[in-house]
């Protein structure tokens, strides 16, 4: 069985979605224009909630579920070897 994913409230929403790809739809959905966003790599979900005037234990709660759908869920992080380069 794999672990449930969680995201620390730090991360950045560039990371959510490029750690779990599945997650692109839920920001698509809410009509959110991170993907792509210069700003995303600053932004974390709690910033973006608040520009978007969205409920955050909401958004937060659909963001574990598109993570946890992703195939990727155990993947590692985009930034992880980032310093190896």
């Amino acid at each position: 069985m794999k672990p449930l994913p969680t995201f620390d409230r730090e991360m950045t929403v560039d990371e959510i979605m490029r750690r779990w790809p599945t997650t692109i739809r839920l920001f698509m959905r809410n009509r959110m224009l991170c993907i792509g966003c210069p700003i995303g790599v600053f932004h974390t979900v709690k910033d973006v909630c608040d520009a978007h005037d969205l409920d955050e234990e909401l958004f937060s709660r659909e963001l574990l579920a598109a993570m946890a759908s992703d195939a990727l869920v155990s993947g590692p992080s985009a930034f992880e070897n980032a310093d190896a380069r």
